[in-house]
């Protein structure tokens, strides 16, 4: 009898090749072929069996058994595929496994992402919280009867990184500075992302302005934005207004949630911008020059020269450097927790980071403000509202709001829900620096002494693919405030005391210590914790392996 013919050996698994193509439209963000070796060792030949030791179920059983080598290569191989799939599907840089990038590469890289940095400044003043903190929320209205002031007058993506000066307590507001003019001149502005509209204080001559920290503005005939500009049209569109061929200028009046007012023409000027790289920027833009500010906005001494519109509104700053081609639409903020306050703003996607951000998507709606929904309100671990299936409150980010307003029955319940500190705090109706504050029963040095009494507020978003929990966390520093009188303040305020009462406003108080991204392309918010002193580029994404 003749002896079987051996049959060779299976081929083996010897490495893993990945390759990821680049887009047709943009070659330069492709990815890399990337090899890894498993073994170069040729597998032993397989010990010579006896036929009749084959049978059926023996062979079935080495078949349902893999060797070590064969488990561990799967695992890397499956590990690998989803690592790039990952890669893939969130991020937008190359990823550089095995060479350097080129010198030219990263020269145009260096172009490519020149950033300019706006710090937030801290204000000084002394008076009580309610006499300065306000809600902007600015639209332009319906215009009233105009003075007839002025008339007499005739690159790649790169982002915007300003410092942000201010405090909560005891001015309530943040500021920046923006250089303005061909001999560029200082102007500290309100950060408001809340309004659409950039504007500062002017001498056209000014009917009613506050005194500022800074000259008025002084205009010239050149200065001033006909009727048949764009940019008029966006702003007049609300106001009721026909179209005024004859007219000379562009006038335009903002009312805000606080009932304050800012009337005045639309001006256009130049911008200096200082880019993180040193580079020095010079732009044109268009902003409001004010002549006629009522309410809040006409306490003397201002802070400040006038306010920063950020909304998605088409005449904000960034959606005019957008439409130079200078930046991609996107926002970002960044305010310490700390009592001494500031932190930055910047303008463009460079300082977004790519990962560990929650993002929601913005709501789509007739308003420029930056909106979404919230499914339920919790207090520690209790539910304070919400949770019904179809209710969802909706909620603002508005840095031009000092506090936080909740809907009358949310801001009822979370009241309630505070009366289990009762045993400890009492109310202190003589201290008006907010509605409520309490008085505790021992000697109140810093907000450390009473924090552990309290527990976070959490807002709850949709889940993101049904699973992922989405969660906005307001610490107890996030909506209390210690008076002057060593008292423990409520930051959340009735929301029926401004805008319409049905929406949560989230201000300045419970957006500190967070970075906070709002992203006009992609159409999110988008949020991760930080200290707020540093701004950092977003660079490549992390390594697992």
């Amino acid at each position: 009898m003749e002896r079987e013919t051996e049959r060779p050996p299976p081929p083996q698994l010897h490495g893993v090749v990945i390759i990821s193509l680049p887009p047709p439209d943009n070659p330069f963000k492709g990815k890399t072929i990337t090899a890894f070796t498993l073994s170069d060792d040729a597998p032993p030949p397989p010990p010579h069996v006896p036929p009749a030791a084959r049978s059926p179920l023996a062979r079935a059983a080495r078949r349902s058994l893999l060797s070590p080598r064969s488990a561990a290569a799967a695992v890397l191989g499956a590990s690998l595929l989803l690592f790039s799939l990952w890669i893939c599907l969130f991020s937008e840089a190359p990823m550089q496994l095995l060479d350097e990038p080129s010198r030219e590469e990263d020269g145009r890289r260096q172009e490519e992402e020149r950033s300019f940095l706006f710090p937030l400044y801290p204000k000084s003043g002394g008076r009580a919280l309610r006499e300065v903190g306000g809600v902007k929320l600015g639209s332009i209205s319906r215009k009233r009867k105009q003075s007839g002031k002025l008339e007499t007058y005739a690159s790649a993506n790169s982002s915007t990184v300003l410092p942000i000066g201010g405090n909560l307590f005891p001015d309530g507001q943040y500021y920046t500075t923006l250089l303005v003019g061909s001999s560029p001149r200082p102007y500290y502005l309100d950060v408001d992302t809340g309004s659409d509209l950039t504007w500062i204080q002017c001498d056209a001559p000014c009917a009613s302005c506050a005194k500022g920290p800074h000259p008025l503005y002084k205009p010239r005939k050149g200065n001033l934005v006909l009727p048949k500009d764009s940019l008029c049209l966006e702003v007049q569109k609300n106001q009721n207004n026909l179209y005024c061929d004859s007219c000379h200028q562009c006038d335009y009046e903002i009312e805000y949630a606080d009932h304050s007012s800012s009337m005045g023409v639309l001006a256009t000027d130049e911008m200096h911008l200082v880019a993180a790289n040193g580079d020095r920027a010079k732009l044109n833009f268009v902003f409001g020059c004010a002549y006629d500010q009522q309410g809040q906005l006409l306490v003397s001494p201002a802070k400040t020269d006038g306010i920063l519109g950020l909304s998605s509104s088409r005449i904000s700053l960034a959606s005019q450097l957008e439409s130079q081609g200078i930046i991609s639409n996107v926002i970002g903020h960044c305010i310490k927790r700390d009592a001494d306050g500031g932190g930055y703003l910047f303008l463009g996607d460079d300082y977004v980071p790519r990962w560990g951000m929650t993002l929601i998507p913005r709501q789509n709606d007739l308003t420029n403000f930056y909106r979404a929904k919230v499914l339920k309100i919790n207090y520690g671990g209790k539910q304070v509202i919400g949770g019904k299936r179809g209710y969802a409150i909706p909620v603002i980010f508005d840095t031009g709001s000092s506090y936080t307003y909740f809907p009358v029955e949310a801001y009822r319940k979370l009241i309630t829900s505070l009366k289990t500190i009762s045993n400890i705090f009492v109310q202190d109706s003589s201290d008006l620096t907010m509605p409520i504050c309490w008085r505790a029963n021992f000697p109140v040095r810093s907000f450390k002494d009473v924090k552990h009494f309290f527990q976070p507020l959490t807002l709850q978003f949709e889940k993101r693919w049904w699973i992922m929990s989405r969660s906005f966390t307001i610490p107890p520093e996030g909506y209390l405030m210690i008076s002057n009188k060593g008292n423990v303040c409520l930051g959340i305020l009735n929301g029926t005391e401004v805008h319409d009462g049905s929406t949560i406003i989230l201000g300045d108080i419970s957006l500190r210590g967070k970075l906070i991204v709002y992203d006009n392309v992609q159409r999110t918010i988008g949020w991760t914790h930080s200290d707020c002193n540093n701004p950092q580029k977003a660079t490549g994404f992390p390594f697992f392996f």
